[in-house]
């Protein structure tokens, strides 16, 4: 089966960087039932630490964000990719973009269940080559 590539928007806010501050604020979303194709989060190198999230549903999120008063970017683009795990499958992934001059400024794979999933980044200029390089849909 081909991978699946899906051009996805995703929103980052920030939290302390200490125990629990990620419970708490993914603990918003769930209370607001909002589910997430993609969580990613990383130290800022101060007292924070940034939080990316990929809403499934948009609508929901944005309004459980408002409700609870969490200050959130602007619509970022990101790209989540799954398939059957297979040798090599994110260094495919890579090949492609690098082959077409694109640079990809982050990404992130896991493999579960005999499946692998990859979120990655470009820059905003590049967004648009690396879906059709990607045959995002």
């Amino acid at each position: 089966m081909p991978d699946i590539v899906r051009k996805v928007d995703y929103y980052y806010t920030t939290v302390a960087d200490k125990p629990g501050e990620g419970a708490r604020l993914l603990g918003v979303f769930t209370e607001a039932g909002v589910n997430f194709l993609a969580v990613h989060v990383f130290p800022t190198g101060g007292e924070e630490s940034q939080v990316d999230l990929v809403p499934e549903y948009r609508e929901a999120f944005l309004a459980a964000a408002r409700k609870a008063d969490i200050g959130l970017s602007d619509a970022k683009t990101a790209f989540l990719i799954d398939g059957d795990d297979r040798v090599g499958a994110t260094a495919e992934t890579l090949g492609r973009l690098g082959t077409g001059g694109i640079n990809v400024t982050a990404t992130t794979s896991i493999v579960t269940g005999g499946r692998y999933g990859t979120l990655l980044w470009v820059k905003p200029a590049d967004v648009e080559k690396a879906e059709t390089t990607l045959g995002a849909r």
